[in-house]
């Protein structure tokens, strides 16, 4: 029996999924957008930090897909904490969907003496990372939704550039070299 001839005798209530080729562009954040004003984590689940109103400055946003994850802890944060360009940064935040705990601990391994003034904070609902329109689906992965690796400056609480990877979870166009020339 044919494809068509099935589905013409499946009950009308049965979903039938279709793909649709679209040729819109990706509506994830752009230059311009305001930093959401959403509350993040810093340390433990009390200590709440907006980054809305910490970034009115220069600063810089870099999201990860997960702490401790092997590109994320080899060489996209530490091309940051090493980056002689980082102190003209300005403020510069790591965030990533996870808890405070797991970031606090992850900051502290990284960056043991906080010589870099990078602060690392949860996303533990993933509001801020869904408010950039910057979640993908990762259960097969990590578990849950998780962010794309990005990163964002930030110039007086609104994007000023956006560097988002492509294929979600590459190190290449948000490393610390593209990002901070």
């Amino acid at each position: 029996m044919s494809l068509s001839r099935t589905l013409h005798l499946l009950p009308r209530s049965t979903i039938v999924a279709r793909r649709s080729l679209s040729t819109t562009a990706p509506a994830f954040v752009k230059a311009g957008d305001p930093v959401p004003d959403i509350d993040l984590v810093e340390g433990s689940p009390g200590n709440k930090v907006n980054l809305a109103k910490e970034l009115q400055g220069n600063g810089l946003i870099v999201g990860v897909p997960a702490a401790f994850s092997p590109a994320c802890s080899a060489s996209h944060i530490p091309g940051y904490l090493n980056s002689a360009s980082l102190k003209g940064a300005g403020k510069v935040f790591v965030v990533s969907v996870n808890d405070a705990f797991v970031m606090k601990a992850w900051g502290a391994t990284l960056d043991p003496m906080n010589k870099s003034g990078i602060r690392f904070l949860g996303d533990p609902d993933a509001k801020f990372t869904e408010a950039l329109d910057l979640s993908f689906e990762s259960t097969s992965i990590f578990g849950n939704n998780r962010s794309k690796r990005y990163a964002l400056k930030v110039e007086n609480g609104k994007v000023k550039e956006a560097f988002v990877e492509p294929d979600n979870t590459g190190v290449d166009v948000s490393t610390a070299d593209k990002v901070l020339h």
